[in-house]
């Protein structure tokens, strides 16, 4: 079941923000994220706001009507921001399995987004995708679309560790895929999980060997997370598979950091790591670094200006809603000066470039230099440029690092 929506205050039916909010509108990156809820199956291991088609019945939403959809919430979009919203700098389709729909829904959604909003030059398009939900022929489409990047759900190279999570996809699929959407000139990201029960190190750096042997330009590497209401979580309560070690986790990031590094892959966020900056994930960037996104989808969070809502999260309400030319939101929270400062203390630390001393309340500065000598935070980056970066030790220790410097 996917997990429950925050608590928060009632949204307006009509979507409206408050003037404060679109008034900073223009004053960082905006970007679009929509939400394709649709999967072939559940993964076991997976608490994100999906469907599988049997669970969702014929009422409201299918995979036919669903770019129908999304351009009604666009359209709701287009009436509340105004006509001066910003041109779009970036849009991440995910999911779910966006590669669900066929490219040229994906592509009229995308269209949808040009048309009422502009993109910028260079804009960064992405979609996630399964790598056997793509063929040579629909990265071709999504390409000439306007799609500039593909990030793919690998996980493993290990078959029982696939197995594990409940992964489909055959390995070779990976490379299938990330070879088609070379040619057909798309970016390419993998995604990796690390910390699945009975994986062992040797497992881990196969896949890292494999992932990096496919030479994308972008690998992502998440440490596995057993959620309360997924099937994994169910076996892991009963004592049918172990849990995440937390030790193992530490040692599997770690070599994760140094063979990606020997290969050419430097980290800008945590859990993230790319060529060049160049082929960093731009959208991504934008939800670290405070910027505007709108989210279109059932269960897609928003935020502009310091107001962030979230949609509700079946998609028959969401089509119910849309189709009754009422806002899909189902709450939202005006975030206070606290709320905003904490977040981005929270997101800024995981970055690369880390975050200026001189944004830190005087608590959270004096703190530094005992950060410093635990080995938690790169004293030459705090001396000079005065940024918080994070050690290697630090990354592996992010919370610690930020309840400190919040003066938890």
């Amino acid at each position: 079941m996917p997990s429950a929506m925050p608590e928060g205050e009632p949204a307006p039916r009509s979507g409206e923000l408050p003037a404060a909010a679109l008034s900073a509108l223009g004053s960082a990156p905006f970007g679009i994220y929509v939400h394709v809820p649709f999967c072939t199956v559940r993964c076991g291991y997976c608490d994100f706001n999906t469907y599988t088609l049997t669970e969702l019945g014929v009422d409201g939403a299918s995979i036919g009507t669903y770019a129908d959809i999304a351009l009604r919430e666009l359209d709701l979009a287009t009436r509340v921001l105004g006509p001066t919203a910003p041109a779009v700098r970036t849009v991440f389709f995910g999911g779910g399995t966006p590669t669900t729909l066929a490219a040229s829904d994906l592509i009229r959604v995308l269209d949808g987004i040009r048309t009422r909003f502009g993109l910028t030059e260079g804009a960064e398009v992405t979609t996630e995708a399964n790598p056997d939900s793509v063929t040579a022929e629909s990265l071709q489409t999504l390409a000439a679309g306007g799609f500039t990047r593909v990030s793919l759900g690998m996980q493993s190279a290990v078959p029982h560790v696939l197995a594990t999570l409940e992964r489909t996809h055959d390995p070779v699929n990976v490379l299938r895929a990330v070879e088609a959407a070379k040619s057909a000139g798309l970016k390419t990201s993998l995604d990796l999980i690390y910390g699945t029960p009975g994986e062992s190190l040797i497992d881990w750096r196969t896949s890292l060997d494999a992932a990096i042997g496919l030479e994308p330009d972008h690998i992502s590497a998440y440490a596995l997370v057993v959620e309360e209401g997924t099937k994994l979580g169910a076996q892991v309560s009963r004592g049918q598979v172990p849990a995440p070690q937390d030790d193992d986790e530490a040692a599997k990031y770690e070599l994760a950091d140094q063979v990606l590094g020997a290969a050419g892959y430097r980290w800008y966020e945590i859990s993230n790591w790319a060529r060049t900056p160049a082929d960093r994930c731009r959208h991504n960037e934008g939800y670290w670094s405070d910027g505007h996104w709108w989210g279109v989808g059932p269960g897609a969070h928003s935020h502009v200006g310091g107001v962030r809502w979230w949609n509700v999260r079946h998609p028959n309400a969401f089509a119910t809603r849309l189709n009754s030319a009422l806002s899909p939101a189902a709450g939202r929270e005006l975030l206070t000066d606290t709320q905003r400062y904490d977040e981005r203390v929270l997101l800024a630390i995981r970055l690369v470039d880390g975050l200026p001393v001189e944004d830190l309340h005087p608590q959270g500065a004096s703190a530094v230099a005992a950060l410093i000598a635990d080995g938690l935070v790169d004293g030459a980056s705090a001396l000079r440029p005065r940024r918080v970066v994070l050690t290697l030790r630090g990354r592996l220790l992010a919370d610690t690092v930020v309840r400190r410097l919040l003066g938890f």
